[in-house]
């Protein structure tokens, strides 16, 4: 090729020269903090930003799932967000245990404005940053580091006196933003320079949040850096450490979690990942992984449809249908070979007992987060036997033996084929009762009278044939072989059973029973379906089924025949 991208324009990522790096080797198994920026991270990304009514629907969302750390706006940016974080102080709106967080960048005027904000509030996150990258420095702010440092520490210093001046328990948060590109030496030392003039204590301890403003390398690089920050900084034992990825690369949910096991506690996102550009890290996804690992996530997303329904409407953005744990489809199979593993493997689970989920193709229980099992499995022109008997079994109790999955799986790919799209439960329904059920003519059994002896059966048989009615009288070592004695005596048709299946459709005392029969009635081999509260009466209605659909091809082929010699 002579025409190229132009891949020279762009720099490749920095590495992290740590050859005794410790983080692949740990283990995540507790739930880090959970602080949520929907409200305000989240917020700012909307075309049409959240009213006062949406944000509040949206909070209590927030606080159902169990987050107990909520950004909740910029006060300091727009009256709207001002506004917010006064109602929810106002009206006590904020419960015991649920601390509120509010942004600031390190301008004087605007720290003042947040801490009118939290004024009255139990508890508040007073989360100050500014940029610290080096074409941050060079490009907006012109500065030189420690002019930048300046910033961060006259702006912590005023934070730390307005601290001291309310009622309200402040929690300092600082953020050296842009520190994807910050020399790794600088992002110490200012970080350093902020809790030398707040003094935060292992007691009383600081946030400090290391974001991946603009996702532009690798997740282990950002665990390198992650770790390294942890080794350098002084006041590890008084800080809390925090992720603040976003997913410009697509990875930052890995991101997350190798910073997490680099040795951050905290993690800030927004749930199902709004947010600029690509979004923020998706908060739900991390949690419901440790969750799938045995470890709990400490948030309660036993019904993630609703919360999804809260988002969207709140959001005006459609969830995904392919997203993580929450999307339409991604508990659902139209692979014929997914579809059989599915449901063999939840089939081996009912039977198994076990308390340990293992199903293929699932890596999570659907029922645990609110799901149920009707949309696991759904059928179109991909689908298989698997997919065709799971459904037929779980909708309406019909459970088919292999080769009648078989048979009918060839009539549903002649159906999906013909037709595109999927075919619902109902529709598969119909799609056996004309195949099979509607086979009634022109034999129909209307009654019987059925004697056994030690070593015999008889069976008398009154039958309806092309609308007169006979009675049909045989013997076998077994009422269905004693029908198949007097179809034989009665109408000349040879029957051979090859395969017989039967089944209650429920565990009630009035239970229907099914019947599958799988035979020969002359040269070919049909199989024949038979409901009824009888299971004799059911199986003896399953032979009959396979003579009409002998009867009905036979037709067809006559008819076949008939037009090819006419033309």
């Amino acid at each position: 090729m002579t025409d190229t991208m132009p891949f020279q324009k762009y720099r490749p990522y920095e590495t992290v020269s740590l050859p005794d790096r410790t983080w692949p080797d740990r283990v995540l198994h507790r739930a880090p903090i959970w602080c949520s920026t929907d409200l305000r991270d989240g917020n700012q990304a909307l075309v049409n930003p959240m009213d006062a009514g949406r944000k509040r629907r949206f909070f209590d969302l927030l606080l159902t799932l169990g987050i107990r750390e909520i950004e909740v706006g910029f006060p300091a940016a727009s009256k709207a967000d001002f506004d917010f974080v006064r109602t929810l102080i106002d009206q006590e709106l904020i419960p015991d245990g649920v601390t509120i967080a509010v942004l600031t960048q390190a301008r004087p005027e605007l720290i003042e404005r947040s801490f009118e904000a939290i004024e009255g509030a139990k508890r508040a996150i007073m989360h100050l940053y500014n940029s610290t990258s080096v074409t941050q420095r060079r490009v907006v702010f012109r500065m030189e580091r420690e002019g930048i440092t300046e910033l961060a520490v006259n702006g912590t210093a005023l934070c730390k006196r307005l601290a001291g001046e309310t009622a309200a328990e402040v929690v300092f948060q600082y953020s050296p933003e842009s520190f994807h590109h910050t020399e790794l030496d600088y992002a110490v030392e200012i970080c350093e320079r902020v809790a030398e003039e707040w003094g935060p204590t292992p007691d009383a301890k600081m946030i400090v949040n290391l974001p991946t403003t603009v996702e532009q390398f690798p997740p282990n690089v950002y665990a390198d850096r992650m770790e390294w920050f942890g080794r350098h900084f002084s006041f590890r034992d008084a800080s809390i450490l925090s992720v603040h990825p976003h997913n410009d690369r697509g990875t930052a949910v890995a991101t997350a979690e190798m910073g997490l096991m680099a040795g951050a506690e905290r993690v800030e996102g927004t749930l199902f990942g709004n947010g600029e550009r690509t979004g923020n890290v998706d908060i739900v996804t991390i949690a419901l992984n440790l969750f799938t690992q045995g470890v709990d996530p400490q948030l309660d997303l036993s019904q993630i449809d609703d919360a999804r329904e809260i988002v969207e409407e709140c959001n005006e953005l459609p969830v995904h249908p392919r997203h993580p744990y929450v999307g339409e489809l991604v508990y659902t199979a139209f692979s014929g070979s997914h579809q059989d593993a599915i449901k063999k493997g939840m089939d081996a689970q009912a039977r198994s007992g076990s308390e340990v989920w293992d199903v293929p193709y699932l890596s999570i229980d659907p029922k645990d987060v609110g799901r149920s099992y009707e949309a696991i499995i759904r059928v179109n022109s991909q689908s298989g036997k698997g997919g065709v008997a799971y459904l037929m079994a779980v909708d309406h109790n019909l459970e088919l033996p292999r080769g009648l999955q078989v048979d009918f799986a060839r009539q549903v790919q002649r159906i999906t084929d013909a037709r595109g799209g999927e075919l619902t439960g109902g529709e598969l329904m119909e799609a056996f009762t004309s195949h099979y059920l509607a086979h009634v003519s022109p034999y129909e059994l209307l009654a019987y009278t059925h004697s056994s002896e030690e070593d015999s059966d008889q069976i008398a048989a009154r039958v309806k044939v092309n609308g007169e009615e006979r009675v049909i009288e045989g013997e076998g070592n077994g009422p269905l072989a004693a029908l198949v004695d007097a179809f034989e005596k009665a109408f000349g048709i040879s029957i051979a059973i090859r395969d017989y299946h039967e089944h209650a459709m429920s565990a009630s005392a009035d239970a229907k029973a099914a019947a599958y029969v799988e035979a020969d009635v002359g040269d070919e081999a049909f199989w024949g379906v038979g409901v009824h509260g009888s299971i004799l009466t059911a199986s003896l209605r399953a032979i009959v089924n396979a003579v009409n659909r002998a009867e009905a091809a036979r037709r067809v082929a006559d008819a076949t025949v008939e037009a090819f010699e006419g033309a």
